[in-house]
């Protein structure tokens, strides 16, 4: 099945259909050949990053003048869903690192930050990492315990980040710390630390579910000195940076989502035809077609709201709500959608020999980093009846 023919873009213009055709010729030709090797030995090939960047597809959302595409974030969803349907934990890395990382320094950074910087980050030289997440500060950013205090032209950051998406492999953090503790979010700095800083340690993570390709890890912060010329915006205002980042990044997260359930209804509908029961292919069959057909909807529904949800951001217009809209139902319908291929598949679903298993233990991420889905009912029920408490 071609699914540029059966669920073609929306609306999209030369310039986005080009990044858009970019992109799946790179997924489906040079990606996902590696995308099981790449689970199974938890890393992205350099190789496969050099390549990214070969294509320009790293600098999508960055000017032309500092090494990018100078595209919109529409252009960043279809080529997220792209890789996603190739293989879900290169995705996720490209995503955090060009969508968490590099956009903000694009949109919030001097000047200067953003030639020191962005150029690197275009051309893979070096992997940006976004770190707020802490032991007790998930969902609740304004509960951030790493500390930065100012001491001359420097601050001195003390504390630890998990859960950090690019980790291992980065070399420059965008960090949330608390400038003034009393004050919560109305106290966080935005501060970018670089790898090999003294008393700056990165530990491997956890072994994970799924997304196993894209490395995770803990950041440990012992009186690390940080140049004050190193901090995004404003002393105390980092808040918004982050909170702004998260509203765009929960697009790519939703269009991974879209990336990932359309890759698992294409295996479905492959082996449905092809897959045989009782003298003809299981698809032929009312239980099977039925799931066929709700998994389809779930994918044109959710490229709806994705789409929507980035071309609202790009033409700066309100989109919070759409956005965790998009995050929310996406990936909760990618979940159910990637059970359905296994269901499909039966007890071969069950085994490494064909991608839905990868799919399924993908999926659940997805529900959880950038918000968790709770966090974004949250979101939408208080965009829509105001504060109450």
């Amino acid at each position: 099945m071609d699914s540029n023919t059966v669920f073609p873009p929306l609306n999209l213009s030369d310039e986005q259909s080009l990044v858009r055709q970019t992109a799946h010729d790179f997924a489906q030709h040079e990606l996902a050949p590696h995308a099981a090797a790449i689970d199974e030995e938890q890393k992205i090939p350099p190789a496969i990053w050099a390549r990214l960047a070969e294509l320009q597809l790293l600098g999508v959302p960055i000017a032309e003048r500092y090494g990018g595409m100078g595209l919109d974030l529409l252009c960043g969803a279809t080529l997220v869903e792209e890789l996603a349907a190739a293989c879900a934990s290169t995705a996720l890395a490209v995503s955090a690192h060009a969508g968490l990382g590099a956009s903000p320094v694009a949109k919030f950074g001097t000047e200067e930050q953003k030639k020191k910087f962005l150029p690197e980050f275009c051309s893979a030289r070096k992997i940006i990492a976004f770190a707020l997440t802490e032991p007790g500060a998930g969902s609740d950013a304004g509960g951030t315990q790493t500390t930065a205090v100012l001491k001359g032209d420097r601050y001195i950051v003390t504390g630890a980040k998990i859960f950090i998406t690019n980790a291992q492999i980065g070399s420059t953090f965008l960090v949330a710390v608390s400038t003034n503790s009393p004050l919560k979010t109305h106290g966080i700095t935005a501060l970018l630390i670089e790898k090999g800083s003294p008393g700056f340690t990165v530990n491997p993570g956890d072994k994970k579910l799924g997304m196993r390709g894209s490395d995770w890890g803990e950041l440990v912060f012992q009186e690390v000195e940080v140049p004050v010329e190193n901090r995004l915006g404003e002393q105390d205002k980092g808040f918004g940076v982050f909170m702004d980042t998260l509203i765009g990044g929960r697009v790519g997260i939703a269009a991974l989502s879209l990336g990932l359930a359309r890759a698992a209804l294409e295996a479905s509908v492959k082996y449905a035809r092809e897959r045989k029961q009782f003298g003809k292919p299981i698809g032929s069959f009312q239980s099977v077609g039925n799931m066929i057909a709700d998994m389809a909807v779930g994918v044109e529904a959710a490229r709806h709201l994705v789409y929507h949800a980035a071309q609202l951001r790009a033409e700066g217009k309100p989109h919070a709500r759409e956005c965790s809209i998009a995050k929310l139902y996406a990936s909760e319908v990618c979940n159910t959608i990637c059970d359905n291929a296994v269901q499909i598949h039966g007890g071969y679903g069950y085994t490494k020999e064909f991608p839905v298993e990868r799919y399924f233990r993908d999926a659940k991420l997805l529900e959880i980093g950038e918000g968790t889905s709770q966090i974004q009912r949250l979101i939408i029920a208080r965009e829509l009846l105001g504060r109450l408490d």
